[in-house]
């Protein structure tokens, strides 16, 4: 069954590079991003890797923790964040989960139940195991992305992203296209004007449905 925006993620319990974790445990109240991976000692995937611990203060400044995916198993991932450190001149400080039997890219609708690790197989056999989900406290899906194997992720857009699923989670806001902190956001439509100016004081009618204001801090 596919997995949707809103819908709870699967917990489960895995071993990772860090030890064994039940992951909604792991989440706690924190925010989460899963970002994963069809294998170990690829060339894409090390750099994603790579970008992924040099942002390390940027998670922690919006209290959101990250865990990789790879369907190796945690002796190949050690291995491996050597390579991911000389690559980025940072440390690996986040947990790469080993999903060998494929249960994790299962659960989250990456591979097809039937899907199996073949004899000699390589990251063509994986490939579909290429997404990021970002996951609220409340362990529900706040949002996803899949990449195919050709196509190195953007992290900037992904903290973008997060930044705006943040802003407007409980606010009666959405964000523009292009948003980033500081803007202007776009006033719910569950608001009419009058409660618009109570929440937001002044507001630009840019059209009768789309009323922009600055966003309180």
């Amino acid at each position: 069954m596919a997995l949707r925006i809103n819908d709870t993620v699967p917990d489960f319990t895995a071993d990772t590079s860090e030890g064994k974790i039940g992951f909604h445990d792991w989440i706690g109240d924190s925010w989460a991003i899963l970002f994963s991976h069809p294998k170990d000692f690829t060339p894409v995937c090390t750099t994603e890797f790579g970008a992924v611990a040099r942002l390390a203060d940027e998670w922690a400044k919006r209290g959101t923790k990250v865990i990789g995916v790879s369907v190796d198993a945690v002796p190949e991932h050690l291995q491996w964040k050597s390579d991911i450190e000389t690559y980025a001149g940072a440390k690996v400080t986040f947990p790469i989960i080993a999903d060998e039997d494929l249960s994790v890219a299962k659960a989250f609708d990456m591979l097809p139940a039937e899907a199996y690790l073949p004899d000699g197989r390589t990251a063509n056999d994986t490939a579909a195991v290429r997404s990021v989900f970002i996951i609220g406290p409340d362990k529900k899906l706040k949002l996803s992305m899949t990449y195919p194997m050709s196509v190195g992720r953007n992290f900037a857009e992904i903290l973008r992203a997060l930044d705006a699923l943040q802003a407007t989670a409980g606010v009666p806001i959405a964000t523009p296209a292009d948003w980033t902190v500081g803007q202007d956001v776009i006033i719910a439509l569950s608001l009419n004007d009058e409660q618009a100016k109570e929440q937001f004081g002044t507001f630009d009618a840019v059209l009768p449905y789309l009323r922009k204001a600055k966003l309180k801090s």
